[in-house]
């Protein structure tokens, strides 16, 4: 394998299932300590956990593997599960979940910005295609499926695998739908060994059961050796697997987790995984990152390798201006920065205060803060709400609005953007957009 190209298969689960699959010029036969180049590389960061045969997150981390092979110049092939996410893998989970709607976006565009802003010379990436899945099952009856697929796969080996152990000790047990899953993910990598050559895949190691699966279905059909490599979960502080459906995740998708959001979760990040965290979730060098710790140590009140760290994680998933807007929210909501208030649009608005009531009003002359704050239905009706305003526990836009008589002043109480933060105590904030009469 070390004098010819191959292809690899790399797994990666979002709202939908991605496989990917890249040339390799290296062989994966020897120890770590021996493999050179590109391996050596992804095994010093620490992304590469074990190879298989002689050989053996966070879907963002597996991602990230992936754009590692393309940037040394290996074709990568993008395999959207748009069959199998209804299914849904058990690997790594207590319960069924639901059926996943697949869904390109989120891939296309990490792809793209990697390619944008961290890649001087593009011409040097390696091809990508996409696929689907369900091109090659929509027209198959679970009959033949499994008439054709079904003989290839022993009862005995699908039941050892250690997600299906887990799931049956479980009070959950496990549908027959499920214990399917790693059937159909293993064609899926012999499917792509058939039709593109691929011979190793990568995925998270709760997948090397079902990584195995497809290693022992090719090489029972073809006679031929395909290869598999894992990279570590990300998990939680209390070592949940940090995926799209269990509850704790840290979406990839804006609609779920704004970019603010994303920034600010790697923003605080505990101080003993930070130099983890820039060795797997960013392209920086090994000795870069071993630059910015020094200079972390030298004054650790800057958190400049949080903030390098939330920077470039930031950019590669939402792009220079989803960066440039999670610090902008940063800056208002933290540092009572006025201008970078002013600047925010109405979506990064509502996005930073998601549970801010948000309304739309007309600004009529000699409006008063006390009529904003009913408008925002903020205070209660009557002499309580005058009186709440006046005991000082109201802000607008930063500041403290203690005169409920006051009329409101533009570029004051009434932004250059047309909108108003009203904040009453600590946590409660209301968003006002006034239009001209």
């Amino acid at each position: 394998m070390a004098a010819s190209i191959a292809r690899s298969c790399c797994r990666v689960h979002s709202h939908v299932v991605f496989r990917i699959t890249t040339y390799l010029k290296a062989s994966l036969h020897c120890s770590p300590s021996r493999r050179s180049g590109l391996l050596s590389s992804l095994y010093n960061r620490g992304l590469l956990k074990e190879s298989f045969p002689a050989l053996h997150a966070g879907n963002l981390l597996a991602i990230i593997g992936l754009l590692h092979f393309r940037a040394a110049g290996h074709d990568i092939i993008a395999l959207l599960g748009g069959a199998t996410a209804q299914i849904g893998d058990p690997s790594g989970r207590s319960a069924e979940r639901e059926g996943l709607e697949p869904e390109t976006q989120n891939s296309h565009r990490i792809f793209s910005h990697h390619e944008l802003h961290f890649c001087p010379d593009s011409s040097r990436l390696g091809r990508l295609a996409v696929l689907n899945n369900r091109s090659w099952y929509k027209d198959w009856s679970v009959l033949e499926f499994f008439s054709e697929v079904g003989r290839s796969f022993r009862m005995g080996t699908m039941l050892s695998r250690h997600s299906v152990q887990a799931r049956l000790k479980g009070a959950e047990g496990m549908s027959f739908t499920e214990f399917s899953y790693q059937i159909f993910q293993a064609f899926d990598f012999y499917r792509l060994h058939q039709l593109h050559g691929c011979r190793i895949q990568l995925g998270g190691t709760d997948q090397l059961g079902n990584i195995m699966s497809g290693h022992e279905l090719i090489h029972r059909k073809t006679g031929e050796e395909v290869y598999g490599l894992t990279v570590p979960l990300v998990t939680t502080s209390m070592g949940d697997k940090l995926g799209k459906t269990a509850g704790n995740a840290v979406w990839l998708n804006r609609d779920k987790t704004s970019p603010f959001e994303f920034y600010q979760y790697f923003l605080r990040l505990p101080d003993n995984s930070v130099e983890r965290y820039l060795k797997l979730f960013t392209f920086l060098s090994l000795a870069e990152v071993e630059k910015v710790m020094e200079q972390q140590k030298q004054d650790p009140g800057k958190r400049i390798a949080h903030k390098r760290l939330a920077a470039e994680v930031t950019e590669l998933v939402h792009g220079k201006e989803g960066l440039e807007s999670a610090r902008r929210c940063t800056n208002a909501l933290y540092h009572s920065n006025i201008q970078a208030l002013e600047q925010m649009s109405d979506t990064e608005l509502q996005e930073l205060f998601r549970e801010a009531p948000f309304h739309e009003v007309f600004l009529d002359p000699g409006t008063t803060v006390l009529d904003a704050c009913r408008r925002a239905q903020a205070i209660p009706e009557g002499p309580r709400g005058y009186q709440m305003i006046k005991d000082g526990g109201f802000w607008i836009n930063h500041q403290r609005a203690a005169n409920p008589e006051q009329v409101l002043v533009l570029g004051q109480h009434i932004l250059s953007n047309g909108l108003s933060l009203i904040r009453v105590g600590k946590r409660n904030f209301y968003i006002l957009k006034w239009f001209s009469m």
